[in-house]
């Protein structure tokens, strides 16, 4: 996908990079985690930028003022993490982004920034344990609802808040994901997807044509590359 995107697209101005940029279903409410999977290898000054993409599709997409960013990582030590991460760190302090440090795995659910950045490699393990914890969590309860008598009766009264939970956790809500950077709209879905995560993804791409995604992206991002 990235291949294709850089050749039938190519990339935004000032862009080194495309990154995956997907929403995930925090406690919180959304956050954006990037790059999801489509550079396995980055350096420093890459995650910079991916933080300053982010940033502008939490502030223009999710409606977020002044999205908070925080780096994934091993730790929240500022000693914490490898060398990828201990450089980005301080190209991240030194910028203009709101900056509050490192993020753990286990964060991602809860939601604990607007913006979640690391590199694709690192990324797409995390968004697809983060995925994998949920449909587990989610079939887990139904099994337990289902076991017992009790049970389906205790399910039946919460079966407005089941369906609730499910909505707002379940990847296929969401059905794709931006891959941010380019010079067109362009929304990658897994390749297990689901009917319903493929009409979803379809939504999610009508919606960034309505809300000029890539428009707003090239209007804010060359004066925030200069500082990469």
């Amino acid at each position: 996908m990235l291949a294709a995107g850089l050749l039938e697209l190519r990339r935004l101005p000032g862009v080194h990079r495309p990154a995956i940029a997907v929403a995930i279903p925090a406690r919180r409410g959304p956050s954006v985690l990037l790059d999801a999977g489509a550079n396995a290898d980055a350096r420093p000054d890459h995650l910079l930028q991916f933080a300053h993409m982010g940033a502008v599709f939490a502030e223009e997409i999710l409606g977020v003022r002044r999205p908070e960013v925080r780096l994934l990582s091993i730790g929240e030590e500022p000693e914490k993490g490898n060398q990828l991460t201990l450089e980005a760190r301080a190209l991240l302090e030194a910028s203009d982004l709101r900056f509050a440090g490192n993020a753990e795995g286990r964060d991602l659910l809860e939601g604990a920034a607007d913006v979640v950045v690391t590199d694709g490699f690192t990324g797409n393990v995390a968004l697809k344990a983060v995925e994998g914890t949920i449909k587990t969590l989610l079939e887990a309860l139904r099994e337990e609802i289902a076991a017992t008598t009790t049970g389906k009766l205790g399910g039946l009264l919460i079966r407005p808040a089941t369906r609730r939970l499910r909505t707002r956790l379940d990847p296929d809500t969401y059905g794709g994901a931006y891959l941010l950077g380019l010079r067109g709209l362009a929304v990658i879905a897994h390749g297990n997807s689901s009917r319903r995560a493929i009409a979803n993804a379809i939504r999610l791409a009508a919606r960034g044509v309505e809300h000029d995604v890539v428009v707003r992206l090239a209007a804010r991002l060359p004066e925030r590359a200069k500082a990469v």
